[in-house]
């Protein structure tokens, strides 16, 4: 497989595949707090936190950027294809909560910033999640792809974007992939826990912040290391769907939870596998299927939380 760190360019990318959830009101941040797995309470606005949204069994229903636009403001950034599902779930415990939730896609303008272009608007340094806010604009440090800075540029409709839209739309969902940093969508949708997905690892998991939806089931994964799944790079020759069974011989072992054509030819993936399974010859089909190669994560698994 061609080393994939020259295939990644610089440029900014309209972000047609995330929407925007708006939470506005006094108690939007202690509400978020109670609901998300990452402390909201404490985040201001030169920092954003991945968070995950999750079933009470534990499950990822979501996978989020959270930015604070203000004490009482918070943007939640997500796949559009969990979005509706998610803010309707969201708003059955508001309760007497005050504060409003909405779809905020269409006010809102979401672009994808890699290499030099997300260096124009972030210190050289910026570690993922420094958010740089400018007037309504907010600009997200991502976890980097193949060494590659990338970033997210947060604005409303009207705003001029930060440079032009002359990225490539497919090499930033490759981007995303290399990243290791999974993006759920809804064919995997409450299907993991957030440990098989890497969250703890990335950051999107506060194991001392209390109750939210799901915790008692993810910290007896974590402390009791019941964990026998976790998500791996990959790289195919053949094409993946996300959904799509992963094949030790005649056993499906794991699931492709996203996946993107590579510049340099193949697809690059993220799969969830058994972890004794992992090192085994894998295959995109039972017995005959495509090979698929494990590659190294860009991050290492976290330990001792």
């Amino acid at each position: 497989m061609p080393h994939a760190t020259s295939a990644l360019v610089h440029g900014a990318t309209q972000l047609s595949h995330l929407g925007v959830i708006r939470a506005q009101g006094p108690d939007a941040a202690g509400f978020l707090h109670s609901q998300l797995t990452q402390d909201i309470l404490h985040l201001g606005t030169s920092q954003a936190r991945l968070a995950a949204y999750l079933s009470p069994k534990g499950r990822v229903l979501a996978s989020l950027l959270v930015l604070a636009a203000g004490p009482q403001e918070f943007f939640l950034v997500c796949h559009r294809s969990v979005l509706p599902g998610t803010l309707k779930r969201l708003a059955l415990f508001t309760l007497h909560a005050r504060l409003t939730l909405h779809d905020a896609t269409q006010d809102m303008q979401l672009m994808g910033l890699l290499g030099s272009t997300a260096q124009s608007l972030l210190p050289a340094n910026a570690s993922p999640g420094l958010c740089q806010t400018l007037n309504n604009t907010h600009t997200v440090a991502l976890h980097p792809a193949d060494d590659r800075m990338r970033a997210l540029w947060l604005a409303p409709v009207g705003e001029p974007p930060p440079a032009a839209t002359d990225g490539d739309a497919a090499q930033w969902l490759w981007s995303e992939v290399r990243s290791g940093v999974v993006t759920i969508s809804q064919p995997v949708a409450d299907a993991f826990v957030p440990q098989m997905l890497n969250l703890e690892s990335v950051g999107a998991v506060d194991f001392h912040k209390g109750c939210y939806p799901g915790q008692e089931v993810v910290a007896r994964s974590q402390f009791r290391g019941s964990v026998k799944r976790r998500t791996y790079l990959a790289h195919s020759q053949s094409a993946l769907a996300v959904g799509d069974a992963i094949f030790r011989a005649e056993d499906d072992i794991g699931t492709v939870v996203q996946a993107a054509p590579s510049p340099t030819g193949g697809y690059a993936s993220l799969v969830v596998l058994a972890i004794d399974g992992a090192t085994d010859e894998l295959r995109t089909a039972p017995a005959h299927g495509a090979l698929l190669e494990i590659t190294p994560l860009p991050y290492a698994l976290a330990t001792g939380i």
